[in-house]
């Protein structure tokens, strides 16, 4: 299939209808400089309007179809949906959170923000359609991480916000997976990203899940940057979809409520964390190349730009090592995301993501994966969260370590790290 932008060629299709001007013209818009902020935002509206758009009604479940892997696992189909959702708006979370404005960008954003909100009522309501699949498969741990992440990365935008009878819902739901044991690999963070949203509001939580989960991905360290997940090292992209960005957001509200930890200093650990997060920051970096591909290595190859939600992250909190400056990640970013996403095999037909790394290559699922899981995704536009005039969409874009190099330009040695 020959490949073109996605988003035109679906506009010309007919097949987006509904979509606003600013989507329109963000996709008309080639991802040059000036435009790339707005080319990202509306890949990521094309990415959360159809799910916001019919779980807001309660609809979700009635018109997603589901895509499974070849090699599926025959557990509960209905994981997928909560999978869909949270990690979805995990990474939607910081984009929603910008203030309300009277630009195009500001209406998308503030329709999709009351749409999230709805969605999150339905998630819980019991009479909903669109109930998630909260009592059943020990899969619900997982995503229920993304789901508070969200509610911690946007605490005024999608939390106090809510009625008094969805927060309710939404805590004893989350409470309630605490029946459910991780095994110590990275399932350990989703207990302790759960833990740590609780007591951001104020609700009870449980200190033994989040400091051993702690504890154990310290243990897993094993240098440079790198983390093992479990006792074995692979060699894939975990560190991004998970070790990194939760081990820094809980140890963050750990020092910010002055939360127990025996024998040890939460402030001193997130110090630390981040430290090791920027040093893993700069391999990504240079693991792109001139035309914005990177390794497809290790497991769950299909969550796609998620690879990079690290790199995004930092960016967002305006902590990105001296190394890497903010319009030579801009650039690299930008060129990975023209890489993965332009071609139109990563949607269906009626806008959902499918599976598949670059398109559609189904056989690439692993055995857990479902279209639901694609939409981990959205990690990777955390840099949304940043308003339209912040540095890091002003600056002029720089080459990244890659471009630099094999066009025969100056640039920095890499050595390895004692922290």
């Amino acid at each position: 299939m020959q490949r073109r932008n996605f988003i035109g060629s679906l506009v010309a299709g007919g097949t987006l209808a509904g979509l606003s001007t600013y989507t329109a013209m963000a996709a008309a818009a080639a991802p040059a400089a000036g435009n790339d902020r707005a080319w990202m935002a509306g890949l990521l509206q094309k990415m959360a309007e159809p799910v916001l758009s019919n779980m807001a009604r309660g609809e979700l479940r009635r018109n997603f179809n589901l895509e499974l892997s070849p090699t599926w696992d025959k557990r509960d189909t209905r994981v997928a949906y909560l999978e869909c959702f949270g990690r979805l708006i995990a990474g939607l979370a910081p984009w929603l959170a910008l203030p309300d404005d009277a630009s195009a960008e500001g209406k998308v954003r503030a329709r999709l923000r009351q749409q999230a909100l709805q969605s999150y009522a339905h998630a819980v309501d019991p009479g909903s359609p669109d109930y998630l699949a909260w009592r059943g498969h020990g899969q619900a741990l997982v995503d229920s991480a993304y789901f508070t992440n969200a509610l911690m990365r946007a605490p005024k935008a999608l939390w106090e916000p809510l009625d008094a009878t969805t927060k309710k819902r939404i805590v004893a739901e989350i409470k309630g997976l605490r029946r459910i044991e991780p095994p110590y690999i990275n399932w350990l963070l989703f207990a302790a990203m759960n833990e740590a949203w609780l007591l951001s509001i104020g609700e009870e939580s449980d200190p033994l899940r989040t400091n051993i989960a702690i504890r154990k991905v310290n243990e897993w360290y094993v240098g440079d940057g790198w983390i093992k997940d479990g006792e074995s090292f692979h060699f894939d992209y975990y560190s991004s979809f998970v070790m990194y960005p939760m081990l820094l957001e809980i140890l963050e509200v750990l020092e910010r409520h002055d939360a127990p930890f025996w024998n040890g200093k939460p402030a001193e650990l997130r110090a630390q964390a981040l430290k090791r997060t920027q040093r893993y920051c700069e391999h990504l970096e240079r693991f792109i190349s001139p035309q914005g591909t990177f390794p497809p290595v290790g497991r769950s190859l299909t969550y796609r730009s998620a690879a990079f939600q690290p790199l995004a992250l930092l960016a967002w909190r305006k902590q990105l090592p001296k190394s890497l400056p903010e319009g030579q990640v801009r650039a690299a970013l930008q060129a990975v995301h023209k890489a993965l996403w332009t071609d139109p095999g990563n949607f269906t037909k009626d806008g959902y993501l499918t599976i598949g790394f670059a398109g559609h290559q189904p056989e690439l699922g692993d055995w857990y994966s479902n279209n639901g899981s694609m939409y981990i995704a959205s990690a990777s536009f955390l840099a949304l969260g940043l308003p339209a005039d912040d540095t890091y969409w002003t600056s002029p874009a720089q080459d990244w370590t890659q471009k630099k190099a094999f066009a025969g330009h100056k640039f920095p040695k890499d050595y390895p790290v004692d922290y």
